[in-house]
């Protein structure tokens, strides 16, 4: 079956938001590599945004991740393939939830949240192998970040 303009336009933005612009495409380690659009956008937009922004931005990306990682899903014929990385830039957001501005937050941060989305410590593992679309790719994601965030508010509160 031949594709219409339309729909190659469509796979384009889809794959396109899914993959974060390319980063996904990353030969290796592309959730490593995808996570740190994330960081980043906490890091460059938070002194701008505050907490209430932050907890919005928190939201929505997830909300976007859902969708899209369920249509790129569908169009990369499995659910949670290796290029999909919005579902790491929304979890990495929520590691960040009221959480201090700084770069050492920043770097522990990322590395709690790959810690955690690598382990996928429950329920994140029950997100990972049961629910095969886009709540499923994100949710493990959202609970790697909230793994991240609890560590990271403890951190900052004893330092």
């Amino acid at each position: 079956m031949a594709l219409t303009a339309h729909s190659r336009r469509a796979r384009r933005l889809w794959t396109g938001l899914a993959t974060v612009g390319g980063v996904g495409y990353a030969p290796v380690a592309p959730g490593t590599f995808g996570t740190v659009p994330g960081v980043l956008l906490w890091y460059l937009t938070f002194p701008y945004i505050g907490i209430w922004g932050h907890l919005a931005l928190c939201i929505g990306l997830t909300i976007i991740s859902v969708v899209v990682s369920q249509r790129a899903g569908e169009i990369f014929g499995e659910a949670d393939a290796s290029p999909i990385v919005i579902d790491e830039v929304a979890g990495v957001m929520w590691a960040f939830l009221l959480v201090p501005h700084g770069i050492v937050a920043a770097v522990a941060g990322f590395l709690l949240f790959r810690f955690f989305d690598i382990a996928k410590v429950w329920p994140a593992s029950y997100f990972d192998k049961r629910m095969k679309n886009g709540l499923g790719v994100t949710l493990d994601d959202v609970v790697a970040g909230a793994y991240a965030c609890i560590l990271l508010n403890i951190g900052a509160a004893l330092a």
